[in-house]
């Protein structure tokens, strides 16, 4: 199902948004809808993509299981764009896709470590309104990967709650990367 677009898609015109395209389609192959929305407010765009590069830096925790976290968000907020562009990055970054197809239905699944499996019971649970976190699954996590790495991971969880509800919001679905690497997703 494509994007409804809520807004007018941007033009992607001036030196800014021809950047970008030329960028978006040598990376992804093509421009993300979420650029399409973002160009609406340049200012907004440059600070958000500054956020995610530095973000994508950050290295204290296994970024496998940002990844399984940040799926596991989406597939709880309901964004198939975020998923289907997770499964896109997830493939691009040689994640076992055995797994990565797991993600939406890993309660069912045996594929998970016991720390994947809490990492994404943990990204569920800060995904939810209200938020279903306890005590006990932060200080479980806290045991199996130390402070920083919990930090990272809870502010990755917390990113993907923002993309996933921004691009929700704005009528983004799924636009076939995940088709581009040949790995579709299992239904939820």
């Amino acid at each position: 199902m494509p994007s409804t677009f809520r807004i007018p898609k941007a033009d992607l015109s001036g030196w800014f948004g021809r950047a970008m395209s030329i960028y978006a389609r040598r990376t992804y192959g093509e421009v993300p809808d979420v650029a399409y929305v973002f160009l609406h407010h340049r200012p907004l765009t440059r600070a958000v993509f500054a956020f995610e590069r530095r973000m994508s830096r950050l290295s204290a925790c296994d970024p496998h299981l940002k990844a399984y976290a940040t799926m596991a968000t989406a597939a709880t907020i309901g964004c198939t764009w975020c998923m289907d562009f997770g499964y896109y990055l997830a493939h691009t970054e040689g994640l076992d896709e055995a797994k990565v197809r797991q993600v939406p239905v890993w309660r069912d699944s045996d594929v998970f470590t016991p720390l994947e499996r809490d990492v994404m019971a943990y990204a569920e649970a800060m995904s939810v309104t209200p938020l279903e976190v306890t005590d006990e699954m932060v200080a479980g996590l806290h045991e199996q990967l130390g402070s920083a790495a919990l930090v990272e991971l809870t502010e990755m969880i917390s990113v993907e709650n923002l993309r996933s509800r921004t691009n929700a919001a704005m009528g983004l679905a799924s636009q076939g990367f995940a088709d581009s690497c040949d790995l579709a997703p299992l239904a939820r």
